[in-house]
């Protein structure tokens, strides 16, 4: 056995010859020969044959990568023959660029932009597409839990409602009560320059009962319960539970994910109805405290103002924005990996995303209602 790195000239083919151990406890000498391998390919083009290092590892791999592309910024050119599988694979591990070719300077900030608008675009897109084929698995898994009824989970769907809905609800009713009682005072500020004060009643009926009271309770949700559902999710994907789940041969998308979305797509309707109903009162008392309004004339005008197709309005986008904020939470969970600062990351994403979709769909919707004037 070669005690150590070596290079010797082979006159019969002209080539260098490379032997023994090219190994991190041979460094000085493998540095040593290297020096005679980097002058030698200066002079012009060389091979090296490698079928007799008995060993290989990192440092040496490195050090021979590091000497070709000295050689080929001098000039020259080194190129390996006889090299073993498993020294090509960590040769290719630790291979420099062609140091020929000389790197581009830094582009300018309008490249820099275009360049960055486009590749999000694309990682958009990728999104996009990542979530329809994750909606399908979703409806996949619903249709076969209404094919069998018997492997549908009932108490982890009441459970879920539980924590959607119930234990969401004091929130909601706070933040809905001040926004509405906000939005009144201001309209009443800015009506009354006009001596139309009373009107704030059709402002905030319309407003919160078409727009606000459901946005504004989904953006909630998603901060609470789309968060919640993507670190639990994400802790389990840390603990390899879910992989746990499938090695039982256990479906995780009818376990985790099936009872969350529909908790959440009957638990965002209940969370708008009471939010809109906390937001009116917020309004109400508003209006009797600065615009002189009594409780009769409020409730007159706002039975006038506004019908049940206004309910109807905010009601029916609940449960689309539910389901948006589902299966973003629910993608975000299983895209978590083992660490925790991964995690972090999901979880905000999840908001952002979540929040995100929910206004462009609120905006389609409005669009949608004003073309058919409903």
């Amino acid at each position: 056995m070669v005690p150590g790195a070596s290079l010797r000239d082979r006159p019969a083919d002209g080539r260098l010859a490379l032997d023994g151990r090219w190994t991190a406890d041979q460094a000085p000498t493998v540095e040593a020969n290297a020096a005679r391998l980097l002058a030698a390919g200066r002079a012009g083009a060389v091979a090296v044959d490698l079928s007799g290092i008995e060993r290989l590892d990192t440092l040496g791999a490195w050090v021979l990568e590091r000497t070709r592309a000295e050689i080929a910024q001098a000039g020259g050119a080194l190129t390996y023959v006889g090299v073993r599988p498993e020294h090509r694979t960590l040769l290719g591990e630790v291979r420099l660029p062609e140091s020929g070719i000389v790197p581009s300077g830094r582009p300018g900030r309008i490249v820099s932009v275009l360049d960055t608008v486009g590749r999000e675009t694309v990682r958009g897109g990728h999104e996009f597409v990542t979530a329809l084929a994750f909606l399908g698995e979703v409806i996949a898994a619903c249709g076969r839990v209404a094919l069998r009824p018997s492997t549908f989970r009932g108490t982890a769907l009441v459970n879920q409602i539980q924590q959607v809905a119930f234990n969401g609800a004091p929130i909601i009713v706070l933040i809905s009560f001040l926004v509405g009682g906000i939005v009144a005072q201001q309209g009443i500020f800015q009506l009354q320059r006009f001596g139309a004060q009373t009107f704030v009643v059709n402002l905030i009926g319309l407003l919160i009962l078409r727009e606000m009271g459901v946005l504004l309770t989904s953006i909630m949700v998603a901060g609470r319960s789309g968060s919640a559902i993507t670190a639990e999710i994400g802790s389990m994907r840390m603990r390899e539970e879910v992989d746990a789940l499938r090695v039982m041969g256990l479906d995780p998308v009818e376990i985790l994910i099936v009872p969350r979305v529909l908790a959440l797509m009957v638990g965002l309707p209940m969370l708008t109805l009471i939010g809109d109903i906390a937001a009116l009162t917020g309004g109400g008392l508003t209006a009797m405290l600065y615009g002189g309004l009594t409780l009769d004339q409020f409730l007159v005008r706002l039975q006038a103002a506004v019908g049940v197709h206004h309910v109807m309005v905010g009601l029916i986008k609940a449960p689309f924005m539910a389901l948006i904020i589902g299966i973003l939470a629910t993608i975000e969970g299983f895209a978590v990996e083992g660490s925790a600062e991964s995690l972090g990351r999901h979880v905000t994403a999840s908001v952002v995303k979540s929040i995100f979709m929910v206004i462009v769909l609120d905006g389609l919707f409005a669009v949608f209602f004003a073309a058919i004037d409903f």
